[in-house]
């Protein structure tokens, strides 16, 4: 393709990529409907994606927990005044579920499981065993995207509602049983205000997020070529792509999904 030359080219390169993700995730979505369906891999992928992702998720979200309810302490104590860090509760869990968490859990998730994805295929394209996969009349799309994609899209909001836990549970320790907020307020406030619906929020967002991994991992890693080399660049512009584009599809859902089902 001739993408001409200065500034056009990078233009031309992010049309041509663009056009590519879009046309995998058409045929990606066409393919889940159809069977056979690879049962096995998917239950794979299931405990790849998730279980195995459940120790780095506990510990990023205890620590998002831990600092997001010591900042919000350290808010209402300078700004509002002493005794009113117990009014915190709601804003931290509000917080967590609908931003940080998902958030969090997606670019945990990207770094963990989108480059084993990217590198598993990329290997796979280099050593010829996709070309092989054609040859015996199996679709690489069906074998190997649809399982991971959909996985994805099931584990990440899993994972994310393990994190909410997690993390509600950090900002709750630190503000009662280490800076002895009144346990009463605080758990009353968060009841009170804490809606549903900013949890189901942020699982909607996790489903995006998954998507978006599974989808660049498997594309970044049939586009590999040059070997060794070339199965590592892949695997890092699928996580930094993956993360930056999680960053920025978490502002368009934020401004699209309504802040409550009450208005």
């Amino acid at each position: 393709m001739n993408r001409g030359k200065g500034w056009l080219e990078p233009l031309f390169v992010f049309l041509e990529n663009l056009g590519e993700i879009g046309l995998l995730t058409w045929k990606t979505l066409k393919n889940i409907f159809r069977p056979p369906w690879e049962k096995s891999i998917f239950i794979q992928q299931l405990e790849e994606i998730g279980v195995r992702s459940l120790p780095v998720v506990s510990l990023t979200a205890a620590f998002g927990g831990l600092v997001f309810g010591l900042q919000t302490y350290i808010g209402f104590h300078r700004y509002v005044g002493p005794g009113s860090e117990a009014y915190g509760g709601p804003i931290i869990s509000l917080g967590l579920s609908k931003e940080l968490i998902p958030i969090l859990v997606g670019l945990m998730v990207a770094g963990r499981v989108g480059s084993a994805m990217t590198a598993e295929i990329g290997t796979m394209k280099i050593t010829e065993q996709i070309d092989a996969l054609f040859s015996l009349g199996a679709d690489p799309n069906k074998y190997l995207v649809v399982p991971r994609t959909v996985a994805a899209f099931f584990m990440l909001p899993c994972l994310t509602l393990y994190g909410d836990v997690i993390g509600m549970l950090g900002g709750f320790v630190y503000n009662i049983m280490i800076m002895g907020v009144n346990s009463s307020i605080y758990l009353k406030n968060t009841l009170l205000y804490f809606e549903l619906w900013d949890l189901i929020t942020g699982l909607i967002k996790a489903s995006i997020f998954g998507l978006i991994i599974a989808l660049v991992g498997c594309w970044q890693g049939l586009k590999a070529e040059g070997g060794a080399a070339g199965v590592g660049r892949a695997t890092t512009r699928s996580v930094v792509i993956s993360s930056i584009v999680i960053l920025m599809v978490n502002f368009f859902l934020s401004k699209v999904l309504p802040a409550s089902l009450s208005q």
